[in-house]
This record gives C-alpha cells, structure tokens and sequence, in this order.
C-alpha cells in the first residue's frame, strides 16, 4: 500500500453539451480525490479507440450505462490499492486489462475517464493544479487559441465542406488579449452575417461557430472572417486556419473529393489549397487529405509553406505517428486523448511529436462538458497551441480556466507556441 491507494472508482452517466449520454469518473484515495468527465467527438476518425454505447432504446442507443458498469465491475477490482501517483502503472494495467489496441474490451470512453481521473486525483494527492502536476516546475506555456468562428462538416449544418474556419490571434501578446480581440471579432460577424444573410445565419454550431446560410465555399468563409477582423482594426493582427476534416468529403470508390461542386482528385485538391495559401493569410491546415493518405500528406507538407495538422491520420497513436514521421505527412499533431485511451499513450504521442520537430495543438472535442482538465493538459504539456471551440459554457470555461492559469503564472508565463511553427 502507498499513503495514496486508490481506495475506489465510481462512474455515472451525464450529459454533454448536445444533450448525449458521456461518462463521469471518480476516483477516491485517502490523499485526495479526483473526478473527470469524458468528452465525445461526432467527427470520428477510422482510427480512433473505440466509443462503448448501449444500442438500445434508451437516448436512441448511446446510453453509457455498459461503460459505467465496466468502470465499476471491472477496472475498479483491478487497479483498487494502486498508487494514483504512477499514472504510467495505472495506464499499463488498463491497456493490458482491455487487451485490444482501439479498446475494444472495455471501450476507449470507460478507459479514458479513469485515466483522467487517476490523473486528477494524483494532483489533489500531491496538492498541485493539475497543469503544474503533469508539466513540473517549469509548466508556464500558455497555448495559442485556434477560434473556429465559421462552421461546417459534421459540426454543422449545410452543405460547408471545411469543419471549422478558424481565426488565429498571432498578434496577442496573451490569452486574455487573445480572448478579447476574438470575442470583438465574433461580435462583429455575426453583425456581417445578420445583415447580408439573414438573422437564421447566426445560428451556432456544436462548438459555438456561426453557420451561415448559403455560405458554402470556404474562400466565402474566410473573406468574412477577414472582413470582420478588419473591421475591428485588427489587420495583420490574426492569421487564418481550417479543420479540413476531407476524409468526410472524400469517396473512396473513385477517389475524389466532393468540394464545391466538383468531383477533384488529390491533385485537384492540392491546387485548391496552394490557391487558397497564396490568396488568404492561413498558417495552419488540418486534414488536408483523406485519413489513409499519408503519401499525399507528405506531398502537401513538401508544397506548402503552413502548419499540417495530423488528426484523423495520427489519432493521437504513436504507431501512426511514426507512420507519418517516417513518411514526412504533416507538421503537427492533433492531441485528443480520447483518441487513444490513456494519459500515458497520448503523452508518448507528444513527446515522439516534439523529439520529431512535430508541433502539438490540443483539442476539444465537439461534445464536452464544463470539465477543465483540457486547458490544465495544454499548459502541462506545454503545447503551445490549443483549440476548443468559441462560445457556449463547455468552451469558453477552457478560456475562463486558461485566464486563471495565466493570472497564476504572472511574470513568468510565455504565451503562444515555440519556434516558428506558425511563421508565414
């Protein structure tokens, strides 16, 4: 026994931000206590751990009482009397109870909330924040938020191709400064879009960004967001990015890309994206490309002069990851730890990412609940770069918590990424 053994794990079903069924986990030591709620992605990779549903009539089958039972009735009575301070013992009883490599036996949603929650618990047992408990003495990065003021893909509806069209405050000097100039931007679209497309245009997405009527090309999309930043005085001030996602656009059986109105190959594409670089300020583009594409990512990466962002195609697994490290596909990572499993396994991804020049921006995911534990991570891990939404609670919270954790670190916080990642 340690002076903090895990004394007991429990697991409930709540609710996320659309009203689904997600897991909340709890773990209780003597030393302290920690709990964790598990976020859930609509737009999910081929490659990702699994996500454990009932399938039955309850919630139209996305009850998690299945997963909370294999919270309780399995992983508790394993890791009961374990050490919540060795996450990396934790974690490795849970890959090997599983046994699968998506986690398929338990599911990745019941693995991933007890990992957190170990997690949060080892913090409160050593009696540091969660981000000075993973990063050490010298966690003070705080990330570059990536605002995706424009939405589409699965986030939303209509017919945009590109999941979020993001602004980046390259300018700011700080979160909150970065916070401010992006919420008077959003205001000041939504002003734009209300006049020119109608009220029913101010409508939001899952991750709070506008969804425009009849806004269906991106150039469409990021000529507004540059209107509106130059309208707040702001030129020169933010650059632009996209969550691409294009495995949701991509037809496998004729390999080619349903985007406006076309039917374009690889190459097609890849003329698209070096007109849309040489046109509009983008620094960063994540799933350019199908998911399995990894010669074509390479191809892209070696074209174009901006951020690639690996999510689909990495799923925050280091296997993949090296996959694309050897293959030269992208330069960045997307870190979601629900991609994966376990805190460990998400962590071994960053660091491989960062040893191999590699960029990591940590993300949300489109259902999340008020839950933290995302902005301690980003700063813990000293990212750099971070990207959970504009508006609605379960966001700006991450922003409210990142306000906290730089006001902590005052005088010593350095804000944005390291290097010139982000440089065009």
């Amino acid at each position: 026994m340690t002076d903090a053994p895990i004394d007991a794990i429990t697991a409930r079903e709540i609710l996320d931000n659309r009203l689904e069924p997600t897991l909340r986990v709890t773990v209780e030591t003597p030393a302290g206590t920690g709990r964790a709620d598990v976020p859930r992605g609509r737009s999910r990779g081929a490659y990702e751990a699994y996500d454990r549903r009932d399938g039955d009539d309850r919630y139209r089958g996305l009850g998690v009482r299945d997963a909370v039972s294999a919270v309780e009735d399995r992983i508790a009575p394993e890791l009961r009397g374990r050490d919540v301070t060795d996450q990396r013992d934790v974690d490795a009883a849970l890959v090997a109870l599983d046994g699968t490599d998506t986690k398929e036996n338990l599911g990745g949603n019941a693995v991933v909330g007890v990992s957190l929650a170990v997690l949060r618990a080892g913090a409160a047992a050593t009696g540091l924040p969660l981000y000075r408990y993973v990063g050490g003495a010298d966690a003070h990065v705080i990330p570059l938020p990536f605002f995706d003021l424009i939405e589409g893909g699965e986030l939303a509806g209509g017919d945009r191709p590109f999941q979020e069209h993001q602004v980046v405050p390259v300018g700011a000097d700080s979160v909150a400064e970065a916070v401010r100039w992006t919420a008077e931007v959003y205001y000041e679209l939504g002003d734009i879009l209300r006049s020119e497309y109608g009220a029913a245009s101010c409508n939001v997405g899952d991750e709070g960004g506008y969804t425009p009527l009849g806004v269906d090309d991106p150039r469409e999309a990021f000529e507004l967001e540059c209107r509106a930043i130059e309208a707040c005085g702001y030129d020169g001030e933010f650059a632009l990015a996209a969550d691409v996602a294009a495995s949701h656009f991509y037809d496998p059986e004729t390999e080619t890309y349903d985007l406006c109105g076309e039917a374009m190959t690889r190459a097609d594409l890849v003329a698209f994206y070096e007109n849309l670089v040489d046109t509009y300020p983008i620094v960063s583009l994540e799933d350019p490309l199908d998911q399995a594409d990894f010669a074509g990512v390479a191809d892209l990466t070696d074209r174009l002069d901006v951020q690639i962002v690996g999510d689909d195609l990495f799923a925050t697994t280091p296997d993949r990851l090296r996959t694309g490290i050897d293959h030269g596909a992208g330069t960045a990572l997307l870190w979601k730890i629900n991609q994966v499993g376990t805190v460990t396994e998400a962590t071994e991804a960053a660091r491989l990412a960062t040893r191999n020049g590699y960029a990591v921006q940590v993300s949300e995911r489109s259902g999340q609940t008020p839950d933290t534990w995302l902005a301690d991570l980003a700063v813990g891990l000293g990212a750099g770069q971070i990207k959970t939404g504009v508006t609605r609670g379960e966001r700006t919270e991450q922003y409210n918590r990142l306000l906290e954790i730089e006001a902590d670190l005052d005088g010593v916080a350095t804000f944005g990424p390291p290097g010139d990642a982000l440089d065009r």
